[in-house]
């Protein structure tokens, strides 16, 4: 927000109740700064992406926030409108009954998305135009609607609740990409060329190390392939008399070929060059700091993506480069065992409630109910959870049903509604798409449309809907923790710098990293007492205090 750009503001109170007259400022971000020394009040606007960045360049944090946008992807899955537009101009169209305009290009790819406790209470409006008085107008729609969602949760309010954290979050995402992680980019470059030798002297050419490899694979095959092309390397490979399917390494590391280890040590440099060599550090690192676009509910299930960048999937070898500024250090915090444990606390499977509680809850399932085998009992969760019910995880299955017949009933009733075309969902509320939309299976493989009930389609539908309630519930889970950690780090140095899907990292001053594990832990204690109440699953945290975040476990 440029200095002295003006906006609108007005008074209300949390049921939406104007309380004042709308009032104009040529200086949105200086008023906002005095209203929130003074009030601290729940800042109510049409989309924190857009909004919130400007104010921080201007030097100006709050505290809490709603976002209409979030609130709006997050209702309309509810209602099985899963995708439509979510625009505060979009929402009042619905109201209104006039033509719904689509949300702006920068977003419209995105999708929608006990007793609890309530994250915030008073609210504030600030908001350049359009009027206030749509953006009251939506808010009260919102707040009726999300009163009749429906949600895993017993009682009411968790919906509510999603949408506070997912608000919450939203401010972690700005703020995470205004700080940036601390980044070295002589050691980024370094560790290049280490492993891929100098950059080409023609622009956009590969490295040295990969025109090797490149000349050794021509080699192996006895005629010239362009390794970055699977056709061409299944082509090669089938002039060979071996058929594959793909060139994914679990299928390529059981071929014996003298191209096979050149073609898997090119892949995995390859990519490293283009997802984070030379070019990337160029675009993303300055001023020693890696700014990313985060993105809150970017993915169906409710965890983040990214907007370019590919911050969630830092090679472990680029984390060297991640290096905390002199004199201070970095608190890595992450959850073990996390969706285990999850649909430990959902199922209130009592059995498997009781091994949540333990330190390491596959080996208290293994010895309760699989005569010691660690690997047994993990295989058997994580099939449940992810529809892998052939080869040695039918055994497994088999005693996990027996054992744990709640938990096992939950994910396979989900299971069932999938593959009949229904919508399942997490335990705040969170809906999955319908049938008709494309969505990934696992959230980690391509899109697939699922236009069918029944068949290998509804199968693979039912698969996706059995994790959704559990993935979209532990991403449920994370956001009360940023919301909660970022609280309890107000008054410190520290900062949150990174979060992926169950782990965080803050950077702080060395004096403060014990303070800063203590914020940890209770963030997670409360997390768990605000969606699970009185359940006696444990969601621990691994952490590690480290001046490079590749130390981290």
């Amino acid at each position: 927000m440029p200095s002295g750009a003006g906006g609108l503001l007005r008074p209300l109170a949390d049921d939406g109740a104007v309380l004042g007259p709308e009032r104009r400022v040529d200086d949105l971000a200086s008023a906002v700064a005095a209203i929130e020394a003074r009030d601290r009040p729940r800042w109510l606007w049409p989309s924190t992406a857009e909004l919130y960045p400007r104010l921080l360049a201007a030097g100006v944090r709050v505290e809490r926030c709603h976002d209409l946008e979030l609130a709006e992807a997050i209702l309309l899955g509810a209602e099985g409108r899963w995708g439509q537009p979510r625009s505060l101009a979009a929402a009042l169209a619905r109201l209104t009954g006039d033509p719904v305009p689509p949300d702006p290009p920068s977003r419209a790819a995105l999708p929608p998305g006990g007793a609890q406790e309530s994250l915030f209470d008073e609210t504030f409006i600030a908001a350049p135009p359009p009027p206030l008085d749509a953006v009251l107008r939506v808010f009260a729609d919102q707040r009726t609607r999300t009163a009749a969602a429906p949600s895993l949760a017993p009682g009411g309010g968790a919906v509510r609740t999603l949408v506070a954290a997912e608000s919450a979050a939203a401010l972690v995402a700005a703020e995470m990409g205004f700080t940036g992680l601390p980044w070295r980019a002589d050691i980024h470059d370094a560790l290049l060329r280490e492993l891929l030798g100098p950059p080409s002297p023609v622009d956009g050419g590969p490295p040295a190390r990969l025109v090797e490899l490149n000349a050794r694979l021509n080699e192996a095959f006895g005629a010239r392939v362009h390794p970055d092309s699977p056709a061409e390397v299944l082509r090669a490979f089938a002039r060979q008399g071996i058929t594959l399917r793909s060139t994914r390494r679990w299928e390529l590391q059981h071929v014996e070929h003298p191209a096979v280890p050149i073609l898997l040590e090119y892949k995995e440099l390859y990519r490293l060059w283009v997802a984070h060599g030379w070019s990337w550090l160029d675009q993303w690192v300055t001023g020693g700091r890696f700014r990313a676009e985060y993105i809150p509910g970017g993915v169906v299930s409710g965890r983040w993506a990214t907007r370019g960048g590919g911050a969630l999937q830092i090679p472990r070898v680029v984390r060297k480069a991640v290096v905390a500024d002199p004199g201070w250090t970095f608190v890595v915090a992450d959850a073990g065992q996390l969706e285990p444990r999850i649909l430990a606390a959902v199922s209130a499977d009592h059995r498997l409630a009781r091994a949540g509680a333990a330190g390491d809850l596959y080996a208290a399932l293994a010895a309760e109910a699989f005569d010691g085998d660690r690997t047994k009992a993990k295989v058997a969760l994580l099939g449940a959870m992810y529809g892998q019910t052939g080869g040695m995880a039918a055994p497994a299955l088999a005693a996990l049903r027996r054992f744990y017949p709640t938990a096992w009933d939950l994910v396979e009733e989900a299971a069932r509604t999938g593959e009949a075309g229904g919508l399942v969902r997490t335990w705040l509320g969170r809906t999955c798409p319908p049938s008709s939309v494309s969505w990934r299976e696992g959230f980690d493989e391509p899109g697939m449309e699922v236009d069918a009930r029944g068949g290998a389609r509804g199968r693979a539908r039912g698969r996706f809907t059995r994790n959704f309630v559990i993935q979209g519930t532990a991403a449920e889970w994370a956001l009360v923790v940023l919301a909660r950690l970022r609280t309890h780090l107000t008054g410190l140095a520290a900062e949150l710098v990174f979060f992926q899907h169950d782990e965080f990292v803050v950077h702080c001053p060395e004096g403060e990293a014990e303070a800063v594990v203590a914020a940890v832990h209770t963030a997670g204690d409360e997390a768990r007492r605000l969606l699970f109440a009185d359940t006696p699953v444990r969601f621990p945290f691994d952490v590690a205090v480290v001046t490079c975040y590749a130390e981290a476990k």
